[in-house]
């Protein structure tokens, strides 16, 4: 197994340079006196203050409990400093949990800061965000689709970093920073599609769909599952690349008939390839490396790339604004653009394709060249008042709809 610790001349110089910040604090530590003569110094100066209040002036005895005041404050400084100064970072992953938990643990041996990982979806990830903007919990926000990243960014829940590792990017990551305002960078891409089981559709003699609108055959109904683009990135990708394939007014209506074959709408994006994949379902609305996982992990699941084409993602990653471990999240969102960490990747079966661009690629994942991709219109479906928008017409004009 490869080794993921961090190597070279840049990286030992930050690890210098975090040792000598570690000293830097512990000589600060240890210049108060000792806890227990800073006690007795404070009750001195109190009962000192006892006996010779009478004899001092108004002025005296004021600075007599100024300097009581700062006697107590050293000591409580000197109690809580250590825990204060501790290395951490709170980490929120949009990603498969495999790939999430490992990110987390290969930043923590690489570096020794503690990580506290949550996973969610992107849409859930994005509201915990807003919902907390008055007094953020987070610090790093990596993976899940583009979208929530870039209305985040226009949101100003998010803030601008300009990482030294752009240099080894693609250009598609770069691009996708640059229209955030440097606020959120690309750190994978995946075309969207569905998967399929194959046993499934055997059983039930159904034909071998191809092309988005086979989803809208009759023979189709209950068999079809996808997330609610209110809670899933995937979904939200959904959506809005079938009002660009085939316009707003088609696009819904496409939506429409889609949600007369759903079974369920779940709450994560991959969770329809899973079920698929368990034999709980029988097709899938997915990324297409999320059906390439299940495949290669000897589940009966055929990958479709549809034929009228389809949209794509661009995996973001976005340093939380007011953040409280700031120095932190930089040295992941930093590490986390590394070839070390992007490969990383291959370990859980993440096919997706890393930004990095000397980062490897599995043999198994979609090849983006032969897929028909659409021209996403990143900046716009990702604005905070187009989202909004297309979720409210799903909402108001394709949920309430009779299955």
């Amino acid at each position: 197994m490869p080794d993921y610790g961090l190597s070279g001349g840049g990286w030992q110089a930050d690890e210098r340079e975090n040792s000598k910040l570690s000293k830097a604090l512990a000589g600060t530590l240890e210049r108060p006196p000792k806890m227990e003569k800073m006690r007795e110094a404070s009750r001195g100066i109190a009962n000192q203050g006892r006996d010779n209040r009478s004899n001092l002036t108004r002025k005296e005895r004021k600075m007599k409990r100024i300097t009581a005041t700062l006697a107590g404050s050293l000591i409580a400084l000197a109690a809580t400093a250590p825990a204060s100064f501790a290395d951490k970072l709170t980490y929120y992953c949009s990603a498969q949990e495999d790939w999430c938990q490992l990110m987390a643990r290969s930043f923590e041996d690489a570096t020794g800061i503690d990580v506290n990982m949550t996973r969610k979806s992107s849409g859930e990830t994005f509201a915990q965000v807003r919902a907390e903007s008055s007094n953020p919990k987070g610090d790093v926000w990596w993976g899940g689709t583009g979208d929530p990243h870039l209305q985040a960014a226009e949101e100003g829940l998010t803030m601008e970093y300009i990482s030294p590792m752009r240099d080894q990017l693609h250009d598609w990551a770069i691009a996708q920073a640059e229209s955030a305002g440097n606020k959120t960078i690309g750190i994978y891409s995946g075309a969207l599609g569905y998967g399929f089981n194959t046993e499934l559709v055997a059983a039930n003699s159904l034909p071998e769909p191809s092309c988005w609108k086979d989803l809208l055959k009759p023979e189709y109904k209950g068999h079809v599952q996808m997330a609610n683009p209110n809670s899933s990135g995937t979904a939200y990708t959904t959506l809005a690349s079938m009002v660009q394939i085939f316009g707003e007014d088609d696009g819904f209506e496409f939506m429409k008939g889609l949600h007369a074959n759903i079974n369920q709408y779940t709450k994560s994006g991959s969770a329809p390839i899973k079920a698929a994949g368990r034999g709980e379902n029988t097709i899938g609305i997915v990324f297409m490396h999320d059906a390439v996982k299940q495949a290669v992990s000897g589940f009966p699941i055929k990958v479709v790339a549809p034929c009228e084409g389809t949209g794509y993602e661009i995996g973001s990653m976005s340093i939380i604004e007011g953040a409280r471990n700031l120095e932190e999240a930089k040295m992941f969102y930093d590490w986390a653009l590394s070839v070390e960490a992007q490969n990383l990747a291959l370990q859980v079966n993440a096919f997706q394709v890393p930004s990095n661009k000397g980062a490897e690629t599995s043999e198994s994942a979609p090849d983006m060249s032969l897929i028909k991709l659409i021209d996403y219109d990143f900046k716009k479906y990702g604005s905070s008042d187009e989202r909004k928008r297309l979720l409210q017409k799903w909402d108001e004009e394709v949920s309430t709809l009779p299955q």
